[in-house]
């Protein structure tokens, strides 16, 4: 028997919206295009669920319709393609400070004495 709920099934039943083009009372325009004339002038649509498309800042919506649009559309017969929220890489390309291992309770009791161990001689 298939499987009725997640997956493409879920794919399907979203709603999908244009984060591209607002309309003017608020919300988005339904995605993708019609071949009529006023469509024609509509610029290429960047579609995400419409959960997505409100979760999503304002500053988070224009980089990604931004990098949509700036890509080649329709190469190879194929649509374009771009993540919808890119994380950013770290300024100095650092690791953070902070480990991510987790210490058993007497790694960090050694720990602790060997900073105090620290403070005292300075």
């Amino acid at each position: 028997m298939a499987k009725t709920s997640g997956g493409l099934t879920k794919w399907f039943k979203e709603d999908w919206v244009d984060i591209g083009s607002k309309k003017k009372g608020g919300g988005y325009a339904k995605c993708g295009r019609t071949k009529q004339k006023k469509d024609a002038k509509r610029k290429y649509p960047k579609c995400v669920p419409r959960a997505k498309a409100n979760a999503m800042s304002k500053g988070q919506i224009k980089s990604a319709v931004t990098r949509k649009r700036s890509k080649a559309q329709g190469v190879g017969g194929k649509p374009t393609n771009v993540k919808t929220i890119v994380k950013r890489k770290k300024k100095n390309g650092k690791k953070s400070s902070w480990s991510t291992k987790r210490f058993s309770l007497d790694e960090i009791r050694q720990r602790i004495q060997v900073n105090e161990r620290r403070l005292q001689t300075t």
